[in-house]
């Protein structure tokens, strides 16, 4: 049985807080790059150990790091000089008796398909170089592996919380509008690197973005910076229709720019990231598991995309803890907010935590004595169903950035 706790606190929830500050880094964002090829190689070898030894096989693909290249963007088209070169660690085991497992292929074909997949304007084969350094794991890692109970295969503790905020869900949303093919199609000069950043004080929310401009679409300076007009009464026009509580909403685009200073006083690139001249990429510097950056909120500091889903709890008490709070929330009343922490301990089986902790913040009226036994039931409830959550980890049903 789990050792579970459920306790009230009495912060002040984050909607009800003067400040509050929300960040998501787009999919074009190097980091973002790091995170998304990371965990799609976890879940293309994930399929292919099933596939040859019927059973998913110790790796973590989650030490990936993209090295900027070199650009000279231009308005109506300018070109890359020096390819990009995306560095593939950690460990994953390419031999399982008698069977060899073609990592490095898998990981390179999945590297090219997603971005390929993700970043309209990137040629793999021409604009990146890749550089393999997975290898086979420690031994006592792998042999977690050939238990008959895998244990966890850390000693990790994550958190979650529900429900999102106002500005939390603007920020997410606004990134992904942003980047839908609709609105690409109206503006195909918008690259796939944008960064957001939502400043809330009171109901005053302040949204700065970065974008990256692709130049062969620009034919001017002057249609630069009208196009960053038309797109900054898009984004309000946008973000007016999901404002509830917000009463006040403004909009900043690339406030580096500056109009005397020609092409370099402009956000221009010549695929739509910044890793083609600007900024390298990390595995684990960008978003968490649900997406955002959000400072009002104790944050779990695991890297989760790229790690096993079968034993790595950096990845899978991550995403659960997130999970557990939703369920929690939308099927508890009284609460204004949850916030659920996860331990493990490495060898231990990740469905029992060292410990499970549910913290609440009551609506007016409302104890925990009135739902302690329901929270309980729930955070039990998904810990005995961990095992299918990680399969679906497995194939990819969650993101993880």
């Amino acid at each position: 049985m789990p050792n579970i706790t459920v306790e009230e606190i009495k912060n002040t929830p984050v909607e009800e807080q003067v400040t509050e500050l929300v960040e998501r880094k787009g999919v074009g964002h190097p980091d973002s790059i790091c995170d998304g090829i990371g965990d799609a190689i976890s879940v293309a070898l994930c399929s292919e150990y099933k596939k040859r030894v019927g059973k998913i096989l110790h790796h973590n693909i989650d030490k990936s790091l993209l090295v900027a290249g070199q650009s000279k963007a231009k308005i109506g088209g300018g070109k890359i000089i020096v390819p990009m070169k995306l560095v593939l660690g950690d460990r994953a085991l390419n031999k399982y008796g008698n069977v060899e497992i073609p990592v490095n292929d898998i990981a390179i074909t999945t590297a090219r398909k997603w971005l390929k997949d993700h970043l309209r304007n990137i040629n793999p084969e021409k604009h990146f170089i890749f550089q393999n350094e997975i290898q086979p794991g420690s031994a006592d890692l792998v042999d977690n592996f050939e238990r008959e109970k895998i244990g966890a295969n850390d000693t990790s503790a994550a958190v979650g919380y529900a429900p999102l905020t106002e500005t939390e869900q603007i920020v997410y949303d606004l990134e992904h509008f942003l980047n839908l093919d609709e609105t690409k199609n109206v503006f195909p000069s918008i690259g796939e690197d944008i960064k957001i950043m939502g400043f809330r004080r009171g109901d005053e929310l302040k949204i700065t973005v970065a974008m990256a401009f692709i130049d062969r679409y620009i034919e001017s300076q002057k249609q630069y910076f009208t196009q960053k007009e038309s797109i900054k009464e898009m984004i309000l026009d946008y973000v007016a229709e999901k404002k509830h509580r917000i009463n006040k909403v403004s909009i900043d685009i690339n406030t580096l720019d500056d109009q005397t200073r020609g092409e370099s006083g402009m956000y221009l690139t010549v695929v739509g990231t910044s890793a083609e001249n600007g900024d390298c990429g990390q595995v684990g510097r960008g978003n968490r598991v649900n997406g955002l950056i959000a400072l009002n909120r104790p944050m779990s500091t695991e890297a989760a995309a790229g790690k096993n889903p079968v034993a790595h709890v950096g990845k899978i008490y991550n995403l659960l803890s997130h999970h557990i709070a939703a369920h929690i929330y939308a099927g508890t009343p009284g609460l204004k907010e949850v916030y659920v922490w996860l331990c493990s301990q490495i060898g231990h089986p990740i469905e029992d935590p060292m410990i499970a902790s549910a913290q609440l913040i009551m609506k007016d009226g409302y104890k925990v004595a009135d739902v302690r036994d329901q929270v309980n039931k729930i955070i039990e409830s998904e810990l005995q169903d961990i095992y299918n959550f990680s399969d679906k980890l497995a194939r990819g049903e969650f993101m993880v950035w």
